[in-house]
């Protein structure tokens, strides 16, 4: 078991005024998704399967496994109704898993979408994403930004001083990995700053095209060579039924423009 991960400074202002609409829940037979209004969907839950991703962009996030397929320490920016979280707590049982929220609205609702009590793994804190890359002490291998409002991506959390924190945070070798929609007028600069940021960066689209994914590494992860990720792919797709394999083929389509041999 790994070591509790610390935690940054809390504030108590900042989790006392809420910042942002009051996020609202919407019931199904078979499902439950978190809204901030009426028509967009920012999160997804099976009821008879509450750790499963449903919206393909969280699947298409979870990619940076075929980069880091068994991290230690994971960062999580923006927690909306937990999909990625209690996924990677779920399956990743060697991580530990930090997420920051800005709305403690939001965190009120942790008990609708099954996500867990914090423990000696898990812990979510009521904090500026932004703030916690700044001023974290410590390193983490892979770093998810999913932090969306009624208006869209927070201006903090797309800046370009907070891609440079975001490539501090993370250790050597590092993956932050970034939703962008496809609608977001400010997607493409959003895109050249990650890249004015980090040595590496693909962005691939969701399976059904309405997210962007940006995966940026620290260094040259990004680069394995693609029978070594053919062979990390087998063993990846035994313990993750999460498209993995066309998340590969986009990756490797966007960064070659033609794909190398398929992988068996």
């Amino acid at each position: 078991m790994n070591d509790p991960v610390p935690l940054p400074h809390q504030s108590k202002d900042l989790c006392s005024h809420h910042l942002q609409q009051k996020p609202f829940v919407h019931r199904k037979h078979d499902t439950v998704a978190l809204h901030f209004d009426p028509i967009a969907v920012q999160s997804e839950m099976r009821r008879d399967a509450p750790d499963e991703l449903v919206l393909p962009y969280t699947q298409t996030m979870m990619g940076f496994l075929l980069f880091k397929p068994e991290p230690q320490r994971i960062a999580l920016i923006g927690l909306g109704g937990g999909s990625l979280p209690k996924y990677c707590y779920a399956k990743l049982r060697g991580a530990s898993i930090l997420v920051t929220e800005i709305n403690p609205d939001v965190i009120a609702l942790r008990d609708v979408f099954c996500i867990p009590r914090d423990d000696e793994r898990f812990q979510v804190r009521c904090e500026d994403g932004a703030d916690f890359v700044r001023n974290a002490s410590i390193s983490f291998e892979v770093l998810l930004v999913d932090g969306y409002d009624l208006n869209g991506q927070s201006p903090q959390l797309c800046s370009q001083r907070f891609y440079e924190d975001c490539y501090q945070r993370l250790a050597p070798g590092g993956v932050m990995v970034v939703n962008l929609t496809v609608e977001d007028p400010a997607r493409a600069l959003s895109v050249a700053r990650i890249r004015s940021s980090f040595e590496q960066t693909v962005v691939v689209d969701s399976e059904d095209y309405s997210n962007r994914i940006a995966f940026a590494c620290k260094g040259a992860t990004l680069s394995l060579p693609h029978e070594q990720l053919c062979a990390r792919l087998g063993w990846l797709e035994r313990h993750h039924q999460i498209g993995l394999r066309d998340t590969l083929q986009r990756i490797r389509h966007e960064q070659y423009k033609s794909l190398p041999a398929d992988c068996g």
